[in-house]
């Protein structure tokens, strides 16, 4: 990544004035896109899905060309936590998609063109997709619609494109078995085209909306997230920054310091090292219809307790997509969840209170996760298996004297879940709070996180998608 390019990022995150669609203009316009587009999502039976169905032997649910995704069973066996061993349904998808976003530089300001999407398991209809949003079952129409739009800026080798993060990252690990997408931003070059459903907004707008309830869906937040702005030399290019309050200031130096940190890039990767080479996670398929402690009826597949997560079928009907009516498997969560970072201030710099989670279907065992990650249902309810550490401070802040900098309620990705929310926070704790941490958190700066973002399979999904709310302005 060039300095020039990070200067380029950093500019655009720093730009909330849009000439081309304020961020007012832009609510209206959204709000115009779900009028205007027929959109109804039916929860039906199983036995009504279309081209999807259980196989008789193993009880999975299949589409029949084998392609888009399964819900089959697995048997996972640990040494990590109080619970060594439990089976679950999980969504088998062994494509890598595409999560790409095209910007463009105008006047001298990087835009970024987003996509108004509806997907049917979304929370409010319509949230803002990245430019192209497409499983390889999409792109390669086994669905036998449309291709997506812009998917030849790409899938070409073009002259006019140039490549500015390109990295493969993770999905949920408690629901996908080791999935992954390819989280990719490029800038065109030349004149492009722009479709109804798109429009171009600055980074520093996104970050605005992100303030918002469920408006920035997971995927544009998950690409987003591995953006780097460099170091404070690129910020000093950058003429009369003005950031919101003090806490923007200095959110930003966390972001762009390299000198400060607790611990070194080295410490971090032995950290990490040692809790691989101790942590046991033994994962083996097995048919649907042996899972334990679950039941399948004719509306659901459902934990005994009505716990954890219920996979339903749907019928959707969505006007501008690529086929405009089909039915598919979604999972639907127990509850809301609860994601939150608490930060605190080490060496005048904020640092990140960082948790090493591991998921039934991560790729490598354990990724970096946000200090609290829960299902915030089960825990009030006394129903955790765990005990889940710091929530206190997130779910009471002020009783500990700690400051929200940050709380509104972001979405999963609705093509596979169904109308769920999660409560994410940025916590600020005091003095008071422990620098020394129980041997499965460690404090990271903003800017030693993204080093690890670049790389495949550290930081998991839930991380990701709150660091992508961080805002300097």
């Amino acid at each position: 990544m060039t300095h020039e390019v990070s200067y380029h990022f950093l500019k655009s995150a720093l730009t909330v004035e849009n000439p081309l669609m304020s961020t007012d203009r832009f609510m209206a316009w959204l709000e115009e896109k779900k009028k205007a587009t027929h959109h109804q999502v039916t929860q039906i039976p199983f036995n009504d899905l279309k081209n999807w169905s259980f196989d008789p032997e193993t009880g999975n649910l299949l589409h029949d060309s084998r392609k888009f995704f399964s819900i089959e069973g697995i048997h996972i066996r640990t040494n990590w936590g109080k619970v060594t061993e439990w089976s679950q349904p999980i969504i088998n998808q062994p494509e890598i998609g595409f999560l790409g976003i095209i910007t463009k530089k105008i006047d001298g300001i990087l835009y970024f063109l987003m996509q108004a999407k509806i997907e049917p398991g979304n929370i409010n209809a319509v949230q803002i997709s990245p430019t192209l949003q497409a499983t390889k079952s999409n792109y390669t129409k086994v669905h036998q619609g449309n291709a997506p739009q812009y998917l030849e800026y790409f899938m070409d080798d073009r002259k006019d494109v140039k490549v500015l993060l390109d990295q493969l990252q993770s999905e949920q690990g408690a629901r996908f078995l080791k999935k992954r997408n390819r989280n990719i931003i490029i800038e065109v070059l030349s004149d492009i085209e722009i479709k109804e459903e798109f429009c171009w907004l600055t980074l520093g707008q996104i970050k605005q909306l992100l303030t918002y309830d469920n408006i920035i869906n997971m995927d544009t937040r998950t690409v987003i997230s591995g953006i780097p702005y460099g170091d404070l030399s690129t910020l000093q290019r950058i003429d009369h920054y003005q950031p919101g309050n003090a806490y923007e200031k200095d959110v930003l130096r966390s972001e762009l310091d390299e000198d400060h940190a607790r611990y070194s890039i080295e410490d971090v990767i032995s950290w990490i090292t040692r809790l691989k080479a101790f942590a046991e996670l033994d994962v083996e398929r097995i048919p649907l219809n042996e899972v334990a402690d679950w039941t399948k009826d004719e509306n659901s597949i459902f934990h005994r307790d009505h716990k954890y997560f219920e996979v339903i079928a749907v019928q959707a009907e969505i006007g501008n997509r690529e086929v405009a009516s089909w039915t598919q498997p979604l999972v639907k969560s127990a509850q809301e969840g609860l994601i939150a970072f608490i930060i605190k201030k080490i060496n005048g710099v904020y640092h990140f209170l960082v948790q090493a989670k591991m998921e039934s279907g991560n790729f490598d065992i354990i990724e970096l996760a946000p200090t609290v990650q829960c299902l915030t249902g089960n825990y009030r309810k006394g129903l955790n298996e765990y005990d889940v550490d710091f929530i206190d401070y997130v779910l009471e802040p002020g009783k500990h004297g700690a400051v929200v900098h940050y709380s509104a309620f972001q979405s999963e990705e609705g093509g596979r879940f169904f109308k769920e929310q999660n409560k994410n926070m940025i916590v600020e704790v005091g003095e008071d709070f422990p620098v020394e941490l129980p041997e499965k958190f460690i404090w990271m700066t903003l800017h030693q996180i993204k080093t690890f973002i670049k790389f495949n399979n550290y930081l998991n999904i839930q991380s990701r998608s709150l660091l992508s709310a961080v805002k300097f302005t």
